[in-house]
């Protein structure tokens, strides 16, 4: 399967995004954690649609507005990371969700007594599509902001941006 790519010059630094030709399957800051993760071996620059939609996404996006649409996406990833993206997908604009709530939603639908909020952070972590599947509003229950791949102060920035409520957020040390 030929994959493409192309780049995205933001306020916050350079991001790479992926295709495989229909559908957006990757978004990276440049140098994050995970770079390049669902990247074969073989892909290409070039120009596509589903390029210029994140672009203008992400347009609108950095100019500190809520965007009213979603690039088609494709998730290259485990049955369990593709639910807790899910999740993460329906967080609103600006608010944010701790691991254990993400966790109890998992454990709720697969009808089990708990779910193990480390390994909601592991899947959260490995979001290959940052931004659209917004892991950045993915905080730990004491109001840490913990496990961007982007860098905590990316996460910061994006939360900001979003005009989100940070006063009741720390940096742990």
């Amino acid at each position: 399967m030929m994959q493409y790519i192309d780049h995205y010059d933001s306020s916050l630094g350079g991001i790479t995004i992926a295709s495989d030709g229909e559908s957006l399957t990757g978004l990276w800051f440049d140098g994050q954690k995970y770079f390049g993760d669902t990247l074969s071996g073989e892909y290409e620059n070039r120009s596509l649609l589903v390029f210029e939609q994140t672009k203008q996404w992400l347009d609108i996006y950095f100019s500190g507005k809520e965007p009213n649409f979603t690039p088609e996406l494709k998730m290259i990833a485990t049955e369990f990371r593709k639910e807790v993206w899910e999740i993460m997908l329906a967080i609103p604009y600006g608010q944010t969700m701790t691991y254990g709530e993400i966790a109890e939603k998992i454990s709720l639908k697969r009808g089990l007594v708990r779910m193990s909020a480390q390994a909601v952070g592991g899947a959260v972590g490995h979001n290959s599509i940052s931004l659209i599947i917004p892991c950045h509003r993915v905080v730990g229950s004491d109001g840490s902001l913990t496990g961007y791949a982007g860098g905590i102060d990316k996460k910061l920035q994006l939360l900001t941006l979003e005009k989100a409520d940070t006063s009741k957020f720390f940096i742990p040390r």
